[in-house]
């Protein structure tokens, strides 16, 4: 069971893998009449690579991210200001110390870029499918795989599958309510098998609607999603995967440690009070701003994000012999919204001490996906191509507020900046990424499997400004040309030895590197080269490297029919880390990109799954990571004490555990994790505490009723406890030293109720 997923519960597979995929990206189940929990860990895998499944991601709250699915494997943080995972600024993924930036997300193969807030090549996977059709997960907690189309993956990867149609025409309706005034409606149709050819699809459509559980505002979003499946000939098959997806949201206020304690935990931003918010940006304080070191930076009016996307994959794949297949994918995503943020920091011309600060990004991209695997003999080796063209538009502008008493700024989420008084910026990247991968999986002996090969990666990225105004950029230039990262050999080689009948080792080594990320001018969370002004662009432009990792792993894992475990040891040497360092006021921050050197990663976990009693499981793993500065860095002050430090926002120890039972149509869940302190300042001399969570579920199906083939009654409850405790960390950057405005409050105990009926 899954903590903190608004009683989520983490499930073993139930379906076996049968196909020729090569052993170093499969990953073998365990199948069992005992209730499911995390107990996949990548059996006969030469790589750690486990498998979560639809039914795991169904058993949290309906509408979680299902990246907070993830949450209870050994080495994965996953945070967020809501229960839920939807609010997008807050959402933050680690695994084993490596941030989302750092990882790799792909839907059906298609890319989803970083998953960062303000993606500049990809889209969320929350608006990319609705978790109620996603089939499953597959995590590489080490190093992704060489196919995985990804410039981010330094460290693991996740890959998402969307669900194929049902043979038989029918449908689900599920309704889902609960505390923040929560109320989502999900409804998919499915057509089943509509003529010889066996053309099949569904559509669904999901609402959510839901208050924060602090302050004003909404998040609100709605969701399409369509495939349609093609066989042809018995040995190919054409699909198709359509998303739309709509979302409005209200920002959480950041934090800091001074806040917290002088404040509390539940500061938020003043809207709908435009007054209040007037004033504060006049110096009048009317909540005790001022019992803080910075009441200016406490409230702001609002803050706000309204999105749209368009994602389209067709996969074509087909066996051209008996032992050669061909699998091609062309896709195609167009994104668009803004964000808006009320600042005291830019008055408005015609007097008023406020304005509306909108950021604009617009993407995009399509691309091309084309492998082949051949099975000769005891080897089946894979080769492909990924291409990717790339256009992503950013822009800031200010928007004039009202003076008060003629009107206020209502609903930011409707706002539109079509008359701003001020553009600072406004650049558009475009970007060519290509990939090739070749490797070969040998099985050597029934009981011996090696893997080894390599990919080639270019990404070359070149940018320029549409429009800037130096009055709002402190007198500076934005910075505008081109980077180009590139690597001809990037190679892996891993090994798995079952030596005996439960019993298996396994070992991995890969060379990985990052493509520079595109943010615009000024920018504090994204570790942008671009983000500098012209000056310090050119000065980087020539000596700026990409960064690069080796990854080390091995381990143990034993599979019986009582217990199941795993122990896993890893190394990482991270080269060039690029840093976003800040400092002065989060709605107008200095910001710094820096090489920060080297980082060294060591870690080992451990997990294992108990099957005491038929209908019961017990899962616990514990988990320990250090990650610490190779250097030392010179910043504007002089030489700061880098080195041995450990990386902020991660915290060194993790422990998950759940219990499950499961009997007829009835299964029940409490789960519990624990996180240890997480710094929040390079040189460590802040913190937050490490907390335990708790959350339950339960879960009951009844049998058919007149038409419906199924009716399912499902409660959650998040944080049983109601423990207080900080969530997001470093969403506006660290700083080098001391506190800062840059971490967000988790959600109180919440309960969520679901009734879904399927027919």
């Amino acid at each position: 069971m899954l903590a903190g997923l608004g009683g989520g519960v983490a499930h073993a597979q139930t379906a076996s893998v049968a196909s020729p995929t090569p052993a170093s990206t499969t990953a073998r189940t365990l199948t069992t009449t005992a209730p499911e929990t995390v107990s996949v860990y990548g059996q006969g895998s030469t790589r750690q690579l486990t498998s979560v499944s639809a039914k795991t991601i169904q058993a949290a709250a309906p509408g979680t991210n299902p990246l907070k699915v993830l949450a209870q494997l050994p080495g994965v943080n996953f945070q967020s200001a809501d229960p839920f995972g939807a609010y997008e600024w807050s959402a933050r993924l680690y695994i084993r110390g490596f941030a989302q930036t750092q990882l790799g997300f792909t839907l059906d193969d298609i890319p989803l870029g970083d998953q960062a807030f303000n993606n500049y090549n990809g889209l969320s996977v929350t608006r990319a499918i609705t978790s109620d059709n996603v089939a499953r997960a597959n995590v590489s907690q080490g190093s992704g795989g060489l196919a995985i189309a990804s410039t981010s993956n330094l460290g693991g990867a996740v890959q998402f599958y969307s669900a194929d149609p049902t043979d038989k025409y029918g449908g689900t309706l599920e309704q889902t309510f609960g505390s923040n005034d929560t109320y989502r409606t999900f409804i998919r149709l499915q057509s089943g098998i509509l003529n010889p050819t066996g053309t099949k699809f569904y559509v669904s459509y999901a609402h959510t609607d839901l208050d924060k559980w602090k302050g004003a505002g909404y998040n609100e979003s709605d969701q399409v999603n369509l495939k349609l499946v093609q066989p042809i000939g018995g040995v190919s098959s054409l699909k198709l995967f359509f998303d739309w997806s709509a979302l409005k949201q209200f920002d959480y206020q950041d934090e800091s440690l001074d806040y917290l304690q002088t404040l509390g935990g539940r500061v938020d931003n003043y809207y709908p009070d435009y007054t209040a918010a007037y004033h504060a940006a006049q110096g009048i304080y009317t909540h005790g701003e001022t019992r803080s070191h910075d009441p200016l930076d406490v409230s702001y009016y609002a803050g706000t994000a309204k999105r749209q996307d368009f994602l389209s994959g067709l996969t074509f794949d087909t066996l051209l012999t008996n032992s050669l297949d061909w699998k091609s994918t062309i896709y195609g995503h167009g994104d668009n919204g803004y964000s808006t943020w009320t600042t005291p920091y830019t008055p408005s011309p015609n007097g008023a001490p406020l304005s509306i600060r909108t950021m604009q990004p617009a993407i995009t991209r399509y691309g091309l996906l084309s492998a082949l695997s051949w099975d000769i003999g005891r080897h089946t080796i894979e080769s492909g191509i990924w291409y990717e063209y790339d256009q992503f538009t950013e822009s800031r502008y200010f928007s004039e507020a009202p003076l008060l008493g003629q009107g206020t700024l209502g609903d930011p989420n409707d706002h539109t900046p079509d008359h701003p008084f001020a553009v600072p910026w406004a650049e558009v990247w475009n970007t060519n990424t290509v990939q090739y991968h070749l490797q070969d999986t040998w099985r050597v002996l029934p009981s011996l499997t090696l893997n080894a090969g390599f990919r080639s990666l270019v990404i070359h990225t070149g940018n320029e400004a549409t429009a800037q105004d130096p009055a709002y950029n402190g007198g500076a230039q934005i910075g505008t040309g081109a980077l180009t990262a590139s690597n001809g050999f990037l190679p892996q080689f891993s090994a798995n030895w079952r030596f005996a009948r439960h019993q298996e080792f396994f070992a991995d080594v890969s060379h990985n590197m990052r493509g520079y990320p595109e943010d615009g001018y000024s920018t504090n969370s994204s570790n942008t080269p671009w983000s500098a002004n012209e000056t310090a662009f050119k000065q980087i432009q020539s000596s700026i490297k990409p960064e690069t990792d080796w990854v080390y792993e091995g381990g143990y894992r034993l599979t019986t029919k009582p217990f199941i475990g795993l122990l896993s040891l890893y190394h990482v040497d991270f080269s060039n880390r690029l840093q976003t360092i800040s400092f002065g006021p989060v709605i107008n921050p200095t910001t710094a990109v820096q090489n920060v050197g080297g980082v060294t990663t060591n870690g080992v976990e451990l997990s294992g799954t108990f099957y005491p009693v038929r209908h019961l499981s017990i899962y616990n793993s514990i988990s320990y990571n250090r990650s610490t500065f190779d250097n030392d860095i010179a910043t504007s002050s002089g030489v700061d004490n880098l080195r041995g430090k450990s990386i902020p926002n991660y915290p060194t120890l993790m422990y998950k555990g759940s219990i499950a039972y499961q009997i007829g149509r009835l299964d029940a869940h409490i789960d519990g994790n624990y996180y240890s302190h997480r710094y929040l300042s390079y040189l460590n001399d802040t913190s937050v505490p490490g907390y335990f969570i708790a959350s339950l579920g339960a879960r009951y199906v009844l049998g058919e009723h007149g038409p419906l083939s199924r009716i399912t009654l499902q409660l959650n409850a998040y944080n049983l406890f109601n423990t207080r405790y900080v969530a997001t960390t470093g969403e506006n950057g660290d700083p080098i030293s001391g506190d800062y405005q840059s971490f967000l409050m988790g959600a109180p105990r919440q309960f969520f109720g679901s009734v879904g009926v399927t027919f």
